[in-house]
């Protein structure tokens, strides 16, 4: 299984970027990235792949708007689709199973045997897609998720005929099995799908009762899904062979699982970076004190340095996210916030207006250069 990063993350714009933002990022990345530059440098190479793709969608208005829709498979919808039960798209994605449009218009109008080839050909099956839910840890340290999911396949009664045990299809008399019907002649020969075989070539008298004729069924599967450890919101597992299987022998479709991962209590991540805004007494930023700091792994113990202000970042190693291509992990970024006490008795208020006036001032280097700059300004 293969897993697909956020096509904005891999330009390093928002989803509201413009058609320019995007332009300047995609030029930028892929100069850097540039096989030229980097010989025989494999990284290099897939990432300059990476980038080319999404900028290929991004760039599009069209195949943009179905990605942010739909997702990876969105670009390859070519506009159709329709939602299936339990968050699947049970259509072909992007004229799988069939010809191009441009294919089938060349046909009917010269006569080409494109569309009988492909009406008797294997025809992959459809890919499918699945919504799922994670929550913070499960993305952040993988694991591996059991699930049900509804899927078209050959009738078990058939054999995937469409006909009623003991009988078979006969050939159609309108275009003798061809799935064609042919009208015109000389230079311009007009070629249509059969309407009474529907293009198959063949006549069901007696239609399995299990499937109605049409050799296919819904059926009820489970798949159990690894999920790599660092899977981001908005990434996609590719399970391939898990969609639906193939007509006349062709491959079967892939199983497309796109992730939602739900918020955290107390963290928030930026790639393989995870964000802790963590509260400290006036004291502790003061005098300084050990503190202890949750993390996804458990609380470590760190001390606050003396004199700390607010907004101070602290970095604890190793204790962020692990990156979806190695096993090392990113960091805890620490932001100090100093909270001051709200409520005062009144002796404790003596006892700070007393501390205040034992300052010279000096301690406080951020009030001297504020006042210092006041008093340039007005002399």
């Amino acid at each position: 299984m293969a897993v697909k990063r956020d096509y904005y993350e891999v330009l390093g714009v928002s989803k509201t970027a413009t058609d320019d933002e995007i332009k300047r990022a995609y030029r930028k990345l892929a100069k850097e990235c540039h096989p030229d530059l980097h010989p025989n440098d494999k990284t290099a190479e897939e990432r300059f792949k990476e980038i080319n793709e999404a900028n290929e969608v991004l760039s599009d208005a069209q195949k943009r708007a179905r990605y942010d829709q739909f997702g990876h498979e969105g670009p390859n919808m070519g506009g159709f689709g329709g939602g299936g039960a339990g968050g699947f798209d049970f259509n072909g994605f992007g004229g799988f199973g069939g010809g191009s449009g441009f294919d089938s218009i060349f046909e009917q109008l010269f006569g080409g045997g494109g569309a009988q080839r492909s009406r008797s050909a294997p025809q992959p099956g459809n890919d499918l897609r699945y919504d799922m839910k994670l929550t913070f840890e499960e993305a952040a340290f993988g694991c591996e998720k059991t699930f049900d999911f509804m899927r078209g396949e050959n009738c078990d009664v058939c054999g995937g005929s469409g006909a009623k045990a003991g009988t078979s299809a006969s050939t159609c008399p309108t275009c003798h099995g061809t799935g064609q019907v042919r009208a015109g002649g000389g230079f311009m020969v007009t070629v249509r799908t059969c309407q009474t075989c529907g293009g198959t070539g063949k006549i069901i008298a007696d239609k399995c009762t299990a499937c109605s004729g049409s050799g296919r069924v819904r059926k009820r599967r489970s798949v159990t899904v690894k999920v790599p450890a660092g899977i981001d919101n908005g990434q996609t597992i590719v399970d391939r062979g898990e969609g639906e299987p193939g007509m006349r022998g062709g491959p079967s479709g892939d199983l497309y699982v796109n992730i939602t991962v739900k918020p955290h209590k107390l963290f928030r991540r930026e790639g393989s970076t995870l964000l802790l805004d963590m509260p400290i007494s006036f004291a502790q930023a003061a005098l300084g004190a050990d503190v202890d700091i949750p993390t996804l792994d458990g609380k470590v113990s760190y001390h606050v340095p003396e004199g700390t202000q607010e907004g101070a970042r602290f970095r604890i190693r190793g204790k962020g996210i692990q990156n979806l291509r190695s096993t090392t992990r990113g960091d805890l970024l620490v932001t100090a916030h100093v909270e001051v006490p709200q409520k005062l008795s009144e002796k404790q208020k003596q006892l700070l207006t007393q501390f205040e006036a034992s300052l010279s001032g000096k301690e406080y280097s951020g009030r001297k250069t504020f006042l210092d700059r006041v008093k340039d300004l007005f002399q």
